[in-house]
């Protein structure tokens, strides 16, 4: 690892101004878990590192019945897990924190971080995605919040513009008659990084399915919406019938990727599967009695 200035900002408009002066020889560390391993395989080579961690405001994470849920970026992973408003109004997001990576990466690693990072095997993107999740991010030109579908790009690549710093993650307020689940795949039990996620939330009116998200994510470059599969869903009752069309929808709408954790066929194959189970969940079907 290279020598490098480490800078230490006491507000986010200095750490703003920071960056503008350093522009592309600096990066910003929040948790600082990816970053470090990053600069220790020379990966990554900063001239300057501008940490955030000074930065109280972004840590807290706060819930209004009327606005929803806001996630500042600098909050743990543990925290999110923890958080009595988000396991009573988000049991989903809950769930996938507590669940992410190990105890050690969930007690220092940030969600802010984690969503900048962009690596594909990871979990937050698809579930915050499906949850219809925005975020802010403040620049030098001022703030702009978007959609979390539109800040995952690609491949370890997000819609962050040089100087920009994301703050907050939010989330809309919650849904009675909303219910979701997601699921990480894993090669083996002792691994933490997932092959291929699922994040599934739906409203029903009676019986039938309203306003369907379906996201793959780390089989793909950046979590996918399945919108081909929503489309399908729209209005249908989830039978065992439907539940088995949509997944036949998954794999044939996925872009599956290939590395040496997996290949494109495999990644397809259990996508669809585990699509088609999450919806018999949801609708009252045990598929492990078939």
């Amino acid at each position: 690892m290279r020598d490098f200035r480490f800078l230490t900002p006491e507000t986010l408009s200095e750490a703003l101004a920071m960056l503008g002066d350093l522009g592309e020889d600096a990066c910003v560390m929040a948790g600082g878990t990816a970053l470090l391993l990053g600069m220790r395989q020379r990966m990554l080579s900063p001239e300057s590192v501008v940490s955030l961690h000074r930065l109280e405001a972004l840590k807290a994470i706060a819930f209004d019945p009327a606005h929803g849920l806001t996630i500042g970026a600098l909050a743990r992973h543990s925290d999110v897990a923890r958080s009595p408003d988000v396991q009573r109004h988000y049991p989903m997001l809950a769930e996938m924190a507590q669940r992410l990576a190990n105890p050690q990466i969930r007690n220092r690693a940030t969600i802010g971080g984690n969503l900048c990072y962009a690596d594909p095997a990871t979990d937050p993107p698809t579930c915050l995605i499906a949850l219809d999740a925005e975020v802010t991010l403040a620049g030098p030109d001022g703030t702009r919040r978007l959609p979390m579908r539109d800040f995952s790009v690609d491949y370890f690549t997000t819609a962050l513009e040089p100087g920009e710093i994301l703050t907050a993650i939010h989330l809309p307020p919650p849904d009675p008659a909303r219910t979701g689940l997601y699921r990480r795949l894993l090669r083996t039990p002792a691994e933490h990084r997932p092959v291929a996620s699922i994040a599934l939330t739906l409203r029903r009116d009676g019986e039938a399915v309203t306003g369907a998200r379906v996201v793959i994510g780390a089989a793909t470059p950046a979590p996918q919406t399945m919108t081909r599969v929503q489309a399908f869903l729209e209005g249908r009752h989830l039978s065992p019938d439907t539940a088995t069309e949509a997944a036949a929808l998954v794999a044939e709408e996925i872009a599956p990727l290939s590395d040496g954790r997996g290949d494109a066929a495999f990644r397809r194959r259990i996508a669809s599967v585990n699509t088609r189970r999450i919806l018999l969940e949801i609708g009252g079907h045990d598929w492990r009695l078939e």
